[in-house]
């Protein structure tokens, strides 16, 4: 799995990493040719789940999608938040693999 070749390993809670350690390695896999699976992109949203009930705040991923990877303007942001991503609850959490899930087959559908 992409997680343990970079360090990673499969035990919860076993190994936890800064943002400033994920950038550097979230660059480096964005530059190679396997662009990742619904899986992988799981485990990485997973480092926000402080939780650990399958959500995270809705304006990290909102910030990630404009600061990360491909970077994203605001009025790109807000569509495919409206369009992928649940409503957030009372505290400002969204469940990410729904959301990821639905982006994962509207970039599938587009293909």
């Amino acid at each position: 799995m992409t997680i343990e070749k970079m360090g990673g390993t499969t035990k919860k809670n076993e190994k936890k990493i800064s943002l400033e350690e994920f950038l550097p390695i979230f660059s480096q896999l964005k530059h190679d040719k396997d662009q990742g699976t619904y899986e992988d992109f799981l485990e990485c949203l997973k480092l926000y789940d402080k939780q650990e009930n399958g959500t995270m705040l809705g304006v990290e991923l909102s910030n990630m999608l404009v600061t990360l990877g491909e970077k994203l303007d605001d009025s790109e942001v807000d569509v495919i938040m409206k369009d992928c991503c649940d409503p957030e609850d009372e505290d400002g959490f969204v469940p990410y693999a729904p959301f990821l899930r639905r982006l994962c087959d509207r970039e599938a559908a587009d293909e």
